[in-house]
């Protein structure tokens, strides 16, 4: 503009967010790769930055800590993506509970635990070792446990309403079997050491959940 000051370029909020949005992703998935790679312990704010190609500072501000990082990372990746909702507000979870038919919700069920592992991986694995000795990573895990059994217990207390659950079986039993057949150890030790594959294992937690909790003919 001659004879004239340029005008300031208005500020872009959205493209500013959006961002921020690709440094965060970007940082976590550094830090699942050296996380799943080395381990919670030896994995540093620094080896993370600089992996995710961003200044520690960087590191500091979206996550504040270390462990704060951790937890993001498994939300991540408990959720499929980085929207707010929790699991019992996902598309896939609500429709198990609102499946009318009780083997099939059991079936669905399987399909999304397996779905899950899949993607939670080694990661659970370094949460594991990391409630070992950082009390907000023990503070997770056990978050995670809590919130798991939760998730299972309402998909028991569907069946109950609907009055399939086999005859003689308590809801708070029956929610603590469906808990454990599902448990990640369980994945561990079939999939990870036993080399069932994924498709193996959905299989027969789906049927394993129908003959210990369904009630009625053909189960």
């Amino acid at each position: 503009m001659a004879g004239g000051v340029k005008p300031k370029r208005r500020y872009d909020s959205t493209r500013r967010r959006e961002q921020a949005a690709v440094t965060r992703r970007e940082i976590l998935e550094a830090a699942q790769e050296l996380f799943a790679g080395q381990g919670y312990a030896a994995t540093t704010i620094t080896a993370i930055a600089s992996q995710a190609g961003v200044a520690t500072k960087t590191v500091y501000l979206a996550f504040d800590t270390k462990s704060g990082l951790l937890r993001a990372l498994w939300n991540l990746l408990l959720r499929g993506d980085e929207g707010e909702a929790p699991v019992a507000q996902r598309a896939w979870y609500r429709e198990v509970l609102e499946e009318p038919d009780p083997e099939e919700k059991l079936r669905l069920n399987a399909r999304n635990a397996r779905a899950v592992k899949e993607r939670i991986g080694t990661v659970l694995g370094v949460i594991r070792e990391a409630a070992a000795a950082d009390p907000d990573s023990a503070a997770l895990w056990d978050r995670i446990q809590t919130e798991f059994h939760e998730n299972q217990s309402k998909i028991v207390e569907s069946l109950e309403q609907m009055g399939s659950l086999r005859p003689g079986l308590d809801a708070a039993t029956a929610a603590d079997v469906l808990w454990t057949l599902n448990h990640p150890d369980v994945w561990q030790i079939l999939v990870g050491r036993r080399g069932w594959t994924p498709a193996r294992w959905e299989e027969w937690f789906a049927d394993a959940s129908c003959q210990q909790l369904l009630s009625g003919p053909g189960v």
